[in-house]
């Protein structure tokens, strides 16, 4: 017998981007060099040579897309500000131009009945402050602030949602411990430093929020989270999880609702642990309105000698699906992760900020792009979701990533996560079966199963 599950009254239904994959026009009206302008026209860099030169187009396309929004009944669209847009240099001199941008996709948004969700900083670091060392250098915490305050002044009426930083574990450990992202650095000393100043810009930043808008935005932050799983029931693998959960979880959770970082992850990392301040701590657990999870997969580990500081490795479960990305479909990790941040962290509201899945998605021959895969997993994510609601999480919104195909970091755009279908050859938007699979959804506010 079919099931309806029934949202909470004003549930916040968006979808995500974010100005690199999406914007393109990477040298127009001013706007400077990003980190990942300079590391996508690296050679061998990006797997199949592109570039976010173009992207999307959305720079132009931006009524397009937002008309595009409204047809699908869209209620709330997360999208990141381009800091090298607004500052060329990082800091410095405004590029008016670049503020200008924003300031009307805002206003679009709020003519056409959506909510505003504005990340400050998706990655796309000033190359200029690059130069300067970038996040390595802690004068940058600083900088960030600035900058906020810049957008924070211009936008602030009207913008009621504010996350400072999308995935810091991200930009720490991908772009600066491993290499594989912007800027391209592989230094584990390093990433641990990195995490610290981006939780010190986060601090600094909410309390400039904060006084831009006389206190009436919601602040919060987003982490890319997951529900860790020892592989096996030996003590082994158990210790190996909570080692794991430490190094993707508990490294960031701590500091932003405990004000330390966690014992066991310091002394295990011993000498790389980053330099701290007094009164870092205290600044970096500033009052959160809001947590935004970025939940895709679970991860499952097993105790391995071998395996670096945290003695950890990945298992890759055998009898289970997989997205494009090569990551598992697990739907209940989101209903784990969910009760266990009420538990321990206890959030004011929460947000799943992203969720989603890449396919290998194709035009059919009746023009339209059929894609029950991504239905099958946006339903059983948003069932897990609704019973974490009915167990008291205070969970209040949900954005798929993502609203279009975009140039997907290191792999380009080999990877389709799209609620819409880019021809990027023509820039032509085709909505895929989930996009009105997902209209239908947020117009009854809730979904059959």
């Amino acid at each position: 017998m079919p099931k309806f599950y029934q949202f909470p009254e004003g549930f916040l239904w968006g979808v995500a981007t974010s100005s690199y994959q999406i914007e393109g026009a990477w040298n127009e009206d001013g706007k400077g060099p990003s980190i990942w302008d300079v590391f996508s026209h690296t050679q061998g860099k990006i797997a199949d040579g592109s570039t976010g030169d173009v992207a999307c187009d959305h720079y132009h396309r931006w009524r397009e897309d937002v008309a595009l929004m409204k047809e699908l009944g869209i209620k709330a669209y997360r999208f990141s500000v381009s800091w090298p847009r607004v500052l060329p240099q990082g800091r410095g001199p405004v590029n008016s131009k670049g503020l200008d941008f924003y300031d009307r996709l805002v206003d679009e948004l709020l003519k056409n009945g959506i909510e505003p969700f504005l990340t400050l900083y998706h990655w796309d670091l000033p190359q200029a402050l690059q130069d300067f060392g970038g996040w390595v250098n802690r004068d940058i915490a600083k900088w960030f602030a600035d900058y906020v305050a810049v957008v924070a002044r211009r936008l602030g009426d009207r913008v009621r949602w504010w996350a400072t930083h999308n995935e810091p574990w991200v930009v720490a450990w991908i772009g600066h411990g491993w290499g594989e992202h912007a800027p391209g650095l592989r230094n584990p000393r390093c990433a641990l430093q990195v995490a610290h100043h981006l939780l010190l810009s986060h601090g600094l930043a909410v309390e400039v929020l904060r006084d831009a808008t006389g206190g009436a935005a919601r602040i919060g932050i987003v982490l890319n989270l997951t529900s860790v799983h020892p592989a096996s029931d030996t003590a082994e693998d158990h210790a190996a999880a909570h080692r794991a959960d430490g190094f993707s979880n508990r490294w960031f959770l701590d500091p932003l609702f405990w004000g330390s970082y966690p014992k066991d992850l310091w002394e295990g990392f011993g000498p790389m642990v980053p330099e701290v301040h007094p009164g870092d701590m205290a600044c970096i657990s500033r009052r959160l309105d809001f947590l935004g999870v970025n939940y895709y997969t679970r991860a499952v580990v097993a105790h391995d000698a071998q395996g670096g500081p945290l003695q950890v490795k990945s298992v890759r479960p055998e009898k289970s699906a997989y997205t494009e990305m090569g990551w598992e479909i697990y739907p209940q990790g989101l209903y784990e992760l969910l009760i266990r941040l009420h538990r321990d962290y206890k959030p004011a509201t929460i947000i799943i900020t992203e969720n989603g899945a890449a396919f290998a998605d194709v035009v059919s021959a009746d023009g339209r792009v059929h894609d029950q895969p991504r239905i099958d997993y946006l339903r059983d994510h948003l069932v897990q979701a609704h019973r974490a609601i009915r167990e008291g999480v205070p969970l209040e919104g949900y954005f798929v990533w993502s609203l279009m195909d975009n140039f997907e970091w290191a792999h380009g755009y080999t990877k389709r996560f799209g609620l819409v279908y880019v021809d990027f050859s023509t820039q032509r938007r085709i909505p895929k079966d989930s996009a009105l699979w997902y209209r239908d959804v947020i117009a009854a506010n809730g979904l059959t199963v």
